[in-house]
């Protein structure tokens, strides 16, 4: 399979049962993950997939994400996987904080690659939400991560959001 050009103009553009997930925002204070989407790290769209309800999403690798030669740091493929599984707890009602991320790396991931993200919640435990997701493309899965995440309590949620709050940021962000 011929690459695309690691600095090429990624399509980030959903599948058909798909729908579009509001974007965080960029800027100080915005994530590391998803805080520059026309940088040259890491660019990411967010969706519903309408058929299971979980999170998806479509990312692309930059020359700023660079690991081995040509190939995206396994660091910037964690953090995705990361904020995907705890964004999906969230977008099914669980404020969390991640408490133990685990990833396994199947093969190296080419700069300039556009892969999927697909996230599942595994079980609900109390405070305690076990998450899944993988980076995947046509030819199969380049890492898998799993997580432990855990509910934030709610003195905790509110002093997060009043900070954000007095930053300009807005809950509905999140």
């Amino acid at each position: 399979m011929t690459r695309p050009s690691p600095s090429a103009t990624p399509d980030l553009s959903p599948l058909e049962t798909w729908i579009p997930l509001p974007h965080r925002g960029v800027g100080r204070g915005r994530s590391f993950v998803s805080g520059d989407p026309d940088g040259e790290r890491i660019r990411i769209r967010y969706f519903r997939d309408g058929d299971a309800g979980m999170m998806v999403a479509k990312v692309w690798f930059g020359p700023d994400a660079e690991g081995p030669p040509g190939h995206a740091h396994g660091g910037s493929q964690a953090a995705v996987l990361d904020e995907a599984m705890g964004g999906n707890a969230w977008l099914q009602g669980h404020p969390v904080l991640a408490g133990t991320l685990t990833i396994r790396y199947r093969r190296p991931l080419p700069l300039g690659t556009v892969v999927t993200v697909r996230t599942d919640i595994a079980s609900v435990d109390g405070r305690k939400v076990v998450t899944s997701a993988t980076l995947e493309d046509e030819d199969g899965v380049y890492c898998e991560g799993e997580g432990v995440f855990i509910v934030m309590k709610d003195a905790l949620r509110e002093r997060l959001f009043e900070e954000a709050q007095k930053e300009g940021r807005d809950e509905a962000a999140y």
